[in-house]
């Protein structure tokens, strides 16, 4: 009999456990999203600051808005950018300037990326063992009322 609740403690004990992290597994996926969200906004600003390196003062280009609607203007010096630099703050900065800072911050977003990827598989791999682990508890409590 103290089998059976020794097993029963650890079945609750792991059906907890496992709980606790599929709701971290379910926020790290948040997190990746929202980073991967982060980085393709630096790589297009990124291409558009390549493209701007391109042109000529008076050029006309069409920017985006948003909802894939554009507003055509004239580029009036190219060599200007402002950029953000959180909390509602900005910046002006040379076009090289800012070029740097936006490699900066899209290098810091890879590196969170790789450490919340890593985290993701750590938990996925333990969620994986428990379950499995459940699962033989299980069937031995099955096979132990027959």
């Amino acid at each position: 009999m103290a089998k059976r609740a020794q097993a029963d403690d650890e079945m609750r004990r792991l059906s907890v456990e496992m709980r606790y992290l599929e709701q971290t597994a379910e926020s790290l996926q948040q997190r990746i999203s929202m980073v991967n969200a982060a980085i393709t906004d630096l790589t297009y600003a990124n291409a558009t600051l390549d493209g701007i390196e391109k042109e000529k003062e008076n050029t006309e280009m069409l920017v985006p808005i948003g909802g894939s609607s554009y507003v055509k203007v004239k580029l009036a010096d190219s060599n200007k950018i402002i950029v953000g630099l959180g909390a509602g703050i900005s910046s002006e900065k040379t076009l090289a300037e800012a070029k740097v800072t936006l490699k900066e911050r899209l290098d810091e977003l890879e590196t969170t990326m790789n450490s919340a990827q890593q985290q993701f598989s750590q938990v996925a791999e333990r969620i994986n063992s428990g379950r499995g682990r459940l699962e033989t508890l299980y069937a031995g409590q099955r096979q132990g009322k027959q």
